[in-house]
């Protein structure tokens, strides 16, 4: 049989109707200053559900420290619990299945976005080049990082730990470790920025062990069929760079594959996730293609797909299900709009990060009967 976009996958223990899969997509719409998300949050993934399809929500940290951008959700607060509650009601009332990205961003934060005013953190003391969105959308030079001490990994992990908790309290039905886009995962993965002499740096084996650690520490709050993982092989966004990413990356995907996760999330680097315009010309022209031996179970592809590029990826075998990101802001409906070769609403940029409705719950969907999506 050949295989399609619409063809049914398991994912864990859900049968997907369908592999277009709406990617994690940071918006920075939750309330300030509890970083919860609310009602216009609730509408706006429930434009988004469609019956057997799965949901990646939008990065959430999971915790005041690891908070990199204004009006970002977290998952670590009952108040954030409960703004999550109905979100994913909305998304289940439509049929939907939905997993909660679960994200430090090390130090790719600013002391503006903690309580406590104090430094970002990371596995090095090593700057990144360029601005970020510090507290109330100022642009502000990136600050120097605080290396985590040896003791400080075990509270980290912690932090994952009770996030996935509080996932499961708010509802999801699973949850995808963010270890991609120069994170704090990431940032202990390549040795750009992991400088570390102790258990957590220097070889391959080590400067992997705290996204083992983290994984396994999820795989045992809720098993492996709630668990997912997105990486991002010889990808560069938020200046990273690591000596052999073949090799560190590889590891760590056969690891995972071990361990019988859910899925592997895997983003396209040549596109840069969609974060930056300029394409990654060092990059390999596709990791899906290259780490596809190295992982089992399934594989979620990501970075700048088409309907006609996804449908290819997914008869070749390099994919089993393909995450659209501009695509789906746009077309709340983008499923329906791929089956029926419909054409697709055009995306505004401006409007991505930060707002109300416009550029976020106002764009249209097709007239169509109830449940055809």
């Amino acid at each position: 049989m050949t295989l399609s976009l619409h063809s049914p996958l398991k994912i864990g223990n859900h049968a997907l109707a369908h592999r277009v899969v709406m990617a994690p997509l940071t918006r920075m719409r939750a309330s300030e200053p509890g970083a919860a998300p609310h009602a216009l949050n609730a509408q706006y993934y429930a434009q988004r559900a469609s019956r057997g399809g799965l949901i990646i929500a939008e990065a959430t940290q999971i915790s005041w420290q690891g908070k990199g951008y204004p009006r970002t959700p977290g998952i670590h607060t009952e108040e954030q619990v409960s703004g999550w509650k109905t979100v994913v009601n909305a998304i289940h009332q439509k049929g939907g299945i939905v997993f909660l990205q679960l994200w430090h961003v090390g130090r790719i934060s600013h002391s503006s976005h903690h309580p406590d005013g104090s430094l970002p953190v990371s596995a090095s003391a090593v700057r990144p080049a360029g601005e970020t969105f510090a507290a109330g959308f100022k642009r502000m030079p990136y600050e120097t990082p605080r290396a985590l001490l040896t003791g400080e990994i075990p509270s980290i992990i912690e932090q994952y730990d009770r996030a996935a908790a509080l996932a499961l309290e708010a509802g999801f039905n699973g949850v995808e470790l963010h270890a991609a886009n120069g994170y704090l995962i990431d940032q202990f993965l390549q040795d750009g920025t992991n400088h570390r002499t102790d258990q957590y740096g220097g070889s391959i084996e080590n400067r992997a062990r705290l996204l083992l650690d983290v994984t396994d520490r999820l795989i045992a709050r809720l098993g492996p069929a709630r668990v997912g993982v997105r990486m991002s092989p010889f990808g560069s966004v938020n200046d990273m760079r690591d000596s052999d990413p073949l090799s560190i990356n590889r590891f760590a995907i056969e690891a995972l594959s071990d361990r019988g996760i859910a899925y592997l999330h895997l983003i396209e680097p040549r596109v840069n996730a969609g974060l930056r315009e300029d394409p990654n010309i060092d990059a390999p022209p596709s990791v899906a293609s290259l780490f596809r031996p190295s992982f089992a179970g399934p594989l979620i592809v990501s970075g700048g797909f088409t309907k006609a590029t996804a449908e290819a990826g997914i008869r070749a075998g390099t994919a089993d299900a393909i995450a659209f990101g501009r695509a789906f802001i746009a077309n709340p409906d983008l499923p329906y709009r791929m089956a029926v070769d419909a054409p697709l609403n055009p995306y505004d940029r401006p409007t991505f990060y930060g707002g109300a409705e416009k550029g976020y719950t106002d764009y249209p969907a097709l007239q169509v009967e109830q449940g055809a999506a």
